[in-house]
């Protein structure tokens, strides 16, 4: 089971396993953003042996997807030894759909001073499973495996896991993993019925102070609507050992014609 079939160097098949949510013909963009983190990387490390980590991940949505034939590309931007701004491009038929920045940033040793102020979620096997197809078709949501404590209508903490490769017969990062589940957080607790108002993200920008670790991608989320159509789902992202950085969504939120 996996999401995406690599092609070529720069080109991937998406397979029925990213079918989206607000249209089942189309890619949920969640993998897609993963595979684009996973061609960062793989550029990166064909450029340099050094690895700087990826402190921060921002992704601007042009467009939808087909379940198809996509096609990636990675460019430096400010190249360095300690810091690095790089881009990368997936589209389709020629079409960019999204476009990915990322800051690498070279490792120093502090752990000494490893902390966090941010609060810690309860542990997977402390929160009862939840069936997100009830809310969501596609085949994305129906590969996810959820745990979720709803507090409210547009406040929860959930944790996400997939058995899903990001891609098929390929090693992937902790960092293009987590990736490849953050645009979930959007969906996991509605302030409103998706049937009444749609609220698709235009972007997401994910900031990670620590490398993931584990299967299992935990949400403390908020789900806020202004009173002009704008909206905003901002996240606090965790592994099983804690907070590891934040996520932020910026919505368009579009009342239901009836």
């Amino acid at each position: 089971m996996h999401y995406f079939e690599r092609l070529s160097e720069t080109a991937f098949l998406a397979t029925s396993h990213t079918g989206g949510a607000w249209n089942t013909e189309e890619q949920h963009i969640a993998p897609a953003l993963g595979l684009l983190a996973h061609a960062i990387e793989t550029d990166r490390d064909r450029r340099r042996d050094d690895r700087p980590a990826i402190g921060r991940l921002s992704y601007d949505i042009l467009g939808t997807l087909p379940i198809g034939v996509v096609e990636t590309s990675v460019r430096t931007i400010r190249a360095g030894r300690t810091i690095e701004l790089v881009e990368a491009t997936l589209g389709h038929d020629g079409r960019a759909a999204v476009v990915a920045r990322a800051w690498l940033m070279q490792a120093f040793e502090t752990q000494p001073f490893h902390a966090s102020p941010f609060p810690v979620i309860a542990a997977p096997e402390d929160m009862p499973s939840w069936d997100a197809t009830t809310v969501w078709p596609g085949g994305f949501i129906e590969s996810a495996d959820v745990r979720r404590d709803q507090i409210e209508p547009g406040r929860a903490s959930f944790w996400v896991r997939t058995p899903a490769d990001l891609v098929a017969n390929e090693q992937v990062s902790s960092v293009a993993r987590t990736a490849g589940l953050l645009d979930i957080a959007n969906g996991m607790t509605t302030r409103i019925s998706p049937t009444d108002v749609a609220f698709p993200n235009l972007d997401l920008t994910f900031h990670l102070f620590a490398e993931p670790h584990g299967e299992w991608v935990g949400f403390d989320t908020n789900v806020s609507f202004g009173a002009t159509g704008i909206g905003l789902t901002h996240s606090v992202v965790s592994d099983v050992r804690g907070p590891i950085g934040t996520s932020s969504q910026i919505l368009t939120v579009r009342p239901t014609a009836r």
